[in-house]
């Protein structure tokens, strides 16, 4: 084996967590090609269609509430497996011909999953990364989630295409979820051939694992390194849940938690979870509207991609900012676009798709990354709960009320909205997140637990300009 590790290894185990995002990506968005349908069988209110849109994000403030106690007690590995049971377990029972309450029912289980691959998916990839590529594979989960979002919009326009808008208003919604079944199946059987996670087997004692897989990672010499460094970092935390609130532990979290809050706040999922809605609006046919979603879909992918590229060249405060600036300006153009009655053409669409090329150079992969590095060992899997859990509880209260908001101030002011949040982010950048490219997490631990020394901040600040 090379002396510096394996890469190859390192790789496989993050293309399989990212199938996990993919997962969350395709059964998040799913709804987007259905809603319209849904919406006339049932002869949804406004209220109704965005509680519809939304259900199963309560299933992802669960999974986000216990996924990080669990992964601590359990391990990470074994609460993937959980999601992937529940993706499949969500598919399938929409899949039957059942009622309204079932399928909220079934979302909701569908919804604990995504809560819990959201928040196990990117701590396991960080935990197991060498430090100098960790941002670019921490954001290779958020590819594979725009990967399954761009995916469910290709079977969501192929299974409407299958016969009229009649069979799609009774049964073609149900295949585009039931579709989820196949790739639930695929991501379970490749679970079984990654390793824990190296830095929660060492909190669990089991140190000759935890070297093995960091010595298949780094090679042998910094394996040994990195384990000295994990074993000092967990001698010197209590890991309670109270610990996390606690100086030098609560930055981080008030960091990770903002942060996660902005990522949805700033309007991505109203534009994810409505795009069909949306391009309807500005005089689109149903089967354009779908084939312009394809297009949101595919400059995600593409711009999540340069994101990979140049987060561990650039740094992760660079495109944060690039992107949060890029956002506003966008959607203060479609704001401005539906407020002028010039919503028809062209310039919605174009307008849409660089906020979400802006979005997916930064708060898309970026709040995951961000999140992932910034917490203590034995805390990372409570922290990054709390964390995940505000990004859902957003999620929610964006989607839910996006439709309603449509319906008393309009489209203008309610993207005006979200571009005042894009702004707010672009402070937020600015002000308070270090840039941590190319430390390792525990050098990155012992920045926040002396935050309040200018002194140790400023040497990490030099540091990294080194670098």
């Amino acid at each position: 084996m090379n002396k510096n590790g394996n890469k190859r290894y390192v790789y496989k185990a993050t293309i399989v967590a990212a199938v996990g995002g993919l997962l969350f990506g395709y059964d998040t968005a799913v709804v987007a090609g259905a809603i319209g349908f849904i919406q006339k069988l049932y002869d949804l209110s406004p209220a109704m269609k965005g509680w519809v849109a939304s259900c199963a994000l309560i299933g992802c403030i669960i999974g986000a509430m216990f996924s990080g106690v669990l992964s601590d007690k359990f391990g990470r590995k074994k609460l993937l497996i959980a999601a992937g049971l529940m993706f499949a377990i969500s598919s399938a029972g929409i899949l039957m011909p059942l009622n309204l309450t079932w399928f909220v029912f079934f979302r909701l289980i569908g919804g604990i999953g995504i809560g819990t691959a959201s928040m196990i998916g990117p701590m396991y990839i960080a935990e197991i990364a060498p430090a100098d590529i960790r941002g670019r594979l921490v954001s290779i989960n958020q590819l594979g989630i725009v990967t399954g979002i761009l995916l469910i919009y290709f079977v969501n326009a192929n299974i409407a295409g299958w016969h009229d808008e009649t069979w799609n208003i009774t049964t073609g919604w149900r295949y585009m979820f039931g579709s989820g079944v196949i790739p639930s199946v695929i991501f379970l059987i490749m679970l079984f051939f990654v390793p824990e996670s190296p830095r929660w087997l060492a909190s669990k004692e089991r140190l000759d694992e935890a070297d093995d897989i960091l010595t298949k990672v780094n090679g042998k010499q910094k394996a040994q390194q990195e384990l000295s460094e994990i074993k000092k970092t967990l001698n010197i935390e209590q890991g309670s849940f109270s610990e996390i609130f606690k100086p030098g532990v609560r930055k981080a979290l008030l960091i990770g938690v903002v942060l996660c809050i902005f990522s949805q706040v700033t309007g991505i999922n109203a534009i994810m979870y409505y795009a069909p809605e949306i391009f309807k609006s500005t005089g689109d046919a149903t089967s354009s509207a779908l084939m312009q979603t394809v297009l949101v879909g595919i400059i995600n992918v593409l711009f999540t991609l340069v994101a990979i590229k140049y987060v561990d060249k650039w740094g992760r405060r660079a495109l944060l900012l690039a992107g949060t600036a890029g956002m506003a300006v966008c959607l203060a153009i479609v704001g401005g676009a539906f407020h002028f009655d010039m919503a028809k053409g062209y310039i919605i669409l174009i307008a849409i798709l660089a906020y979400i090329a802006f979005f997916a150079v930064s708060l898309g992969p970026l709040a995951f990354v961000v999140i992932a590095e910034i917490f203590s060992n034995r805390n990372r899997g409570k922290a990054m709960s709390v964390a995940i859990f505000f990004l859902w509880i957003s999620v929610y209260a964006v989607s839910q009320s996006f439709p309603m908001l449509l319906n008393s101030i309009g489209s203008a002011y309610t993207f005006w909205i979200y571009m005042v949040m894009s702004i707010l982010a672009f402070v937020f950048v600015l002000k308070l997140i270090p840039e941590t490219k190319g430390k390792s997490l525990e050098e990155i631990e012992k920045y926040f637990m002396h935050a309040e020394d200018k002194t140790a901040a400023l040497n990490l600040k030099q540091s990294t300009l080194n670098n």
